[in-house]
């Protein structure tokens, strides 16, 4: 995934809060995990219009990070859930 792609949820795969078990999942045909902390707050970035750069860009603002190591990681994760189909672009 390059930083101009736009990732967002794969066809049928959606974020739910799991009240139950107070805790958020991912649900897709046939599938479901619980992301992590981390995994979460990019999921929820994850509107279709904003670019892996920009996602980058909003994460590193709001935990005063550096930029180029959360697109590296963050760009890590996001192929790892595309070879899943979890995420697509």
């Amino acid at each position: 995934m390059s930083p101009e792609s736009i990732p967002k949820l794969a066809r049928g795969m959606k974020l739910r809060e799991d009240k139950a078990r107070a805790q958020w999942v991912v649900l897709g045909p046939e599938r479901m995990f619980v992301p992590d902390e981390i995994a979460l707050e990019v999921i929820r970035l994850l509107d279709g219009t904003s670019s892996l750069a920009a996602i980058a860009d909003t994460l590193a603002a709001r935990y005063s990070a550096p930029r180029e190591e959360i697109l590296a990681d963050i760009t890590t994760m996001l192929d790892d859930l595309a070879a899943k189909g979890v995420v697509t672009t």
